[in-house]
């Protein structure tokens, strides 16, 4: 007869799990070029496209047919009456703008004492003969579509704001 050991009773053995190896980590400057916001589309330069800063706006302007298409980017402080009415010398903006507010907000008085507020988004018709400023700290981004000095004949536009 042959001799068998005894045994304890079987307990399962607890073994670590099997580990996956690690990946292997991206080089130091991949790492926070992934981490950075991407470039701001709605602020960067538009291709063939004329560029000037005036009375702290930034303006680009293409030429689509007959019309102009602009950008302009009004800082925050931007005042009409204080930042263009010494380039300009006339006593309240005298332009027709139509367009899009894409960021931030708009203030216009005329000389009638009437006031409309913008903000963004929001589509912008505002007649000639008004004083405008930025609301807040955001820059305001418009997009406007003119037709030079033919812009208000063109588009329908009262030669002053009227009640």
């Amino acid at each position: 007869m042959k001799k068998t050991k005894k045994t304890r009773s079987s307990r399962p053995v607890r073994r670590p799990a099997a580990r996956r190896p690690k990946a292997p980590r991206r080089p130091a400057a991949r790492r926070s070029a992934a981490r950075r916001p991407a470039a701001d589309p709605l602020l960067a330069p538009i291709k063939d496209a004329e560029r000037r800063d005036i009375g702290h706006v930034q303006l680009e302007v293409v030429r689509a047919g007959g019309a102009r298409v602009k950008r302009m980017i009004y800082p925050p402080g931007f005042r009409w009456s204080v930042d263009m009415r010494p380039i300009v010398k006339t006593p309240l903006c005298m332009h027709a703008h139509v367009g899009f507010l894409a960021r931030g907000e708009i203030h216009m008085e005329y000389a009638d004492g009437c006031v409309v507020e913008f903000k963004a988004p929001q589509v912008i018709a505002i007649d000639p003969g008004h004083d405008g400023w930025v609301v807040g700290k955001t820059p305001a981004v418009v997009i406007e579509f003119d037709f030079e000095g033919d812009t208000i004949r063109r588009l329908g536009m009262p030669e002053m704001h009227r009640h």
